[in-house]
């Protein structure tokens, strides 16, 4: 038996964002990021919605780039005084995963973070508020998955919270909003969502629910990204609805390593954070040639690059076509391809490999690895990790 699980409703296209106002309760605490929404004009137009819909609306403003646990608990106090029956998250992935895991903290408050590190032992949710997630950006797809990713700096670690209670009630997925980000960001939200889709894909937890949303993602997404990153909105907005499916894929079919290595290395070091999504492009080829050691797995990529029209006459031939397009897309997009490149070398070497056993350690036990195609070893996963930051292959497939 598996499940499939996805928002109530989902609201697309340009204007969707007035949606709010259908929506029926007498409070709504909106949590933002940023100033993004704010200068662009779509946090008043959040407020305005939700008034109109007869809500007294508070704000949450400033949660900053990977969540921190401190922040998520200040903003489970602010709820707990407000008494909200709808929590609204506008921005990007960082306040919508922040929201959620507020949203568990206001309805359960004796809850300790380290029980929600155990996947999908939440809570049941919705005894006081429904959530609605409106994404500015085309990566996380958090508007429409079962998870959260949540830092915990005293400990350097990033960690996936999973659990269905947490999939939105409502999701307002209006690419008018992503037409705001920046080039970078395009680039990191829309290799992210990359990512999403190919490892859903190759998921032990795929199915054939995930698999078709899975395919159409990862062909919209390298017919479009490279043009949305220079500037064409018609391709941002493909990219807007891209990332959503490829959303509705992995928060079903679950994830993989190149997931777990970023969630591990993201926060881990001393010179800087390694951003998520150039994370996952970096390490995703290394990925697919690692996993493809298994059989099976190497066929479903070959399945993937056989869908978006790559050469190859054998498996391998197509495998490795699949990992050619990958690294061709980081370079359109401006993305190192290891991570002793990253942002000018930030990332020191010798701090990498003193840290590399236990950064590996932690990533092998991270909640995607169970659902990567091929298991791995902490060993494997040093070897690995070690490729990803020399770019050069060290680990047998």
């Amino acid at each position: 038996m598996a499940r499939f699980t996805l928002p109530r409703d989902i609201y697309h296209g340009k204007g969707s964002l007035a949606e709010l106002r259908t929506l029926r309760g007498s409070k709504a605490f909106v949590v933002v990021g940023g100033g993004s929404m704010k200068r662009f004009g779509f946090l008043d137009k959040v407020e305005q919605y939700l008034k109109e819909a007869g809500m007294e609306v508070r704000l949450f403003e400033g949660v900053e780039p990977d969540p921190s646990v401190e922040t998520v608990m200040r903003g489970a106090a602010a709820m707990r005084e407000f008494q909200p029956d709808w929590i609204v998250s506008i921005g990007g992935g960082s306040p919508i995963d922040a929201a959620k895991a507020m949203w568990v903290f206001y309805e359960y408050p004796e809850t300790s973070f380290d029980e929600l590190c155990v996947p999908f032992h939440f809570p049941t949710l919705r005894t006081k508020a429904r959530f609605c997630a409106i994404p500015s950006t085309s990566g996380t797809a958090t508007e429409v998955t079962a998870f959260s990713v949540i830092t915990d700096d005293a400990k350097g670690v990033k960690y996936p919270l999973a659990d269905f209670n947490i999939t939105p009630d409502v999701a307002i997925v209006d690419p008018e909003l992503a037409e705001t980000m920046p080039k970078k960001l395009t680039a990191h939200t829309g290799m992210d969502a990359l990512t999403h889709a190919i490892e859903a894909y190759v998921s032990t937890m795929h199915c054939e629910y995930t698999d078709p949303l899975a395919l159409h993602a990862i062909e919209l997404i390298s017919a479009n990204l490279a043009a949305s990153y220079n500037g064409d909105m018609a391709a941002r907005d493909k990219m807007h609805d891209a990332q959503c499916l490829a959303g509705m894929a992995f928060s079903n079919a679950l994830l993989g390593i190149t997931h777990s290595m970023a969630h591990k290395t993201g926060a881990a070091f001393s010179g800087g954070h390694i951003v998520h999504g150039a994370a996952n492009a970096m390490y995703l080829p290394k990925v697919i040639r690692f996993n493809a050691g298994e059989p099976e797995a190497a066929e479903r990529y070959a399945q993937i690059a056989r869908f978006i029209h790559l050469k190859g006459e054998t498996t391998a031939e197509l495998v490795e076509a699949l990992v050619n397009r990958v690294n061709e897309m980081n370079a359109e997009l401006d993305i190192p391809s290891r991570i002793k490149d990253y942002e000018g070398g930030i990332i020191d070497e010798k701090e990498f490999m003193e840290k590399l056993p236990r950064v590996a350690e932690l990533a092998v036990g991270d909640a995607c690895t169970g659902s990567n195609p091929r298991r791995i070893t902490p060993a494997q996963m040093a070897e690995l990790l070690k490729s990803c930051y020399f770019d050069k292959e060290t680990v047998k497939k």
